[in-house]
């Protein structure tokens, strides 16, 4: 009854979201899109996180609405089941039911761009349990094989695999052949795909240039800010933790929560969805914690009451702030649609991925948005202009120059004028083959200039 409640919890929070796309959802639902349409990931698709994530997307078909909100019910759900089954096995079904009862409510009352998305970060979260959990059953080969999954999902998965050989060390050398077996396997796919090269430069080399540089000016404050927040909003499961760990006092749950927290503050950002790392051990240490405290859910009235309105938001405010651009997005998309005919392609300038999804046009370009264009990440491209790297960003604009997309929507120039598409002057020639066709909103739509006939002399008249 229990697990029925909770499933029932996750899927009408996430059916309150099956008409908003959030930028966790974006770029995967992109690529996942275009995989669809037989087009190969890397290879042919820039994309910048590990391949586990992309392919979950193409479960769903590479589209958004319900089926992309009922897989992340159903994978809460999983990560429920999962917690519970690890929980038990510490201590009693009791610390089980509510481990998992804390993993669904902090995965619906928190910020809807972290919890609704089965991105990277979240996605790491089953594994990561499933690790741990058969590190502490002695079963170092499964441990060794899930961290590689969560390592294949996002890098800091690294993190997890330290975890289990903390909760194993006589295990180490299984847990590595485990983690070995599933690395090798991706990485032959990647070759056979003919990606491998473009794997490293996409997800290892554009990763390291966005993690060694930070658009926050206090970046350590920012962290301290950050991180007192996210406690605050969970002071039910950081506290309840704390009576565990006084009471058990057990050293691979504090450098557990070590690890994650090194996770969290790789890159020195500290955006909400990082900290879910950290849930794992807090979920398990807090289910502990709350036997006999019964006070210590007064404490889960602090997220319940900043998040539930979102809910509301989401399906009755068409003017939410916080989904704007999404509606912008939508309603460029809905024009582009109207225009479109069977064959014609597109190209998106800017952060805006799920235009893609919302048009169904296939991409022109292996360059799914405009950061490996510019070298300005997305996390600072609307208000910073200033590129972690030159060389790579020149050399991708001269290939893109030899495509041809029947559509470009731009969606960066209005809110950073410095990174506007007409600004690149070895873009200047290719850009002159177009004509804007509307504006929505804050999004300018351009669409290529039909060659002209040549007339009877055999010349074609001058270009305008």
């Amino acid at each position: 009854m229990i697990f029925i409640l909770l499933g029932a919890l996750l899927l009408a929070s996430r059916f309150c979201h099956t008409g908003i796309l959030w930028e966790g959802d974006t770029l995967p639902l992109a690529a996942a899109g275009q995989m669809a349409a037989g087009k190969v990931l890397y290879r042919e698709i820039w994309f910048d996180k590990p391949p586990l994530t992309a392919l979950v997307y193409v479960l769903c078909g590479g589209k958004a609405g319900g089926a992309l909100r009922l897989g992340g019910a159903f994978y809460g759900l999983g990560a429920c089941w999962l917690v519970f089954a690890f929980a038990r096995r510490l201590w009693t079904e009791r610390e089980g039911l509510l481990a998992a009862g804390l993993i669904a409510f902090f995965l619906t009352f928190d910020f809807p761009s972290a919890a609704m998305p089965v991105a990277s970060d979240l996605l790491m979260l089953a594994p990561h349990l499933a690790a741990v959990w058969m590190a502490f059953e002695r079963r170092p080969f499964w441990s060794g094989v899930l961290a590689g999954v969560a390592f294949w999902i996002n890098p800091k998965g690294a993190f997890v695999l330290a975890a289990c050989v903390l909760w194993d060390p006589a295990g180490a050398r299984w847990m590595g052949a485990g983690f070995a077996s599933v690395s090798a396997a991706a990485a032959a796919w990647l070759l056979g795909a003919g990606a491998l090269g473009a794997y490293w430069e996409q997800v290892w080399r554009w990763g390291r240039l966005y993690a060694g540089s930070t658009f926050i000016e206090s970046p350590l404050a920012n962290g301290v800010v950050r991180t007192v927040n996210w406690l605050a909003f969970h002071g039910g499961l950081a506290v309840a933790a704390a009576f565990t760990l006084r009471e058990e006092r057990k050293r691979a749950w504090i450098v557990w929560l070590l690890l994650s927290f090194a996770g969290v503050a790789m890159g020195l950002r500290f955006f909400p969805r990082y900290y879910f790392l950290l849930l794992p051990p807090l979920a398990l240490l807090a289910a502990r914690g709350f036997r006999g405290r019964a006070w210590l859910a007064l404490l889960l009235l602090v997220p319940l009451v900043r998040f539930a309105p979102s809910y509301w938001a989401a399906v009755s405010d068409p003017h939410w702030r916080d989904i704007r651009m999404d509606r912008e997005s939508r309603a460029a998309a809905a024009a582009v649609k109207q225009l479109a005919k069977p064959g014609d392609t597109l190209f998106v300038w800017g952060y805006r991925p799920e235009i893609y999804t919302y048009t169904g046009l296939p991409a022109a370009t292996r360059y799914l948005d405009s950061q490996p264009l510019t070298g300005v990440p997305a996390d600072r491209h609307l208000t910073q202009s200033e590129p972690v790297e030159t060389e790579g960003p020149r050399q991708r604009r001269m290939a893109l120059s030899h495509t041809q997309p029947t559509f470009i929507v731009d969606g960066l120039a209005a809110y950073n004028p410095q990174l506007a598409i007409g600004n690149y002057a070895d873009l200047a020639n290719w850009l002159a083959d177009y004509h804007e066709i509307a504006r929505v909103g804050q999004t300018t739509i351009y669409r290529r200039q039909p060659l002209l006939a040549a007339p009877a002399g055999g010349a074609f008249p001058e270009k305008r």
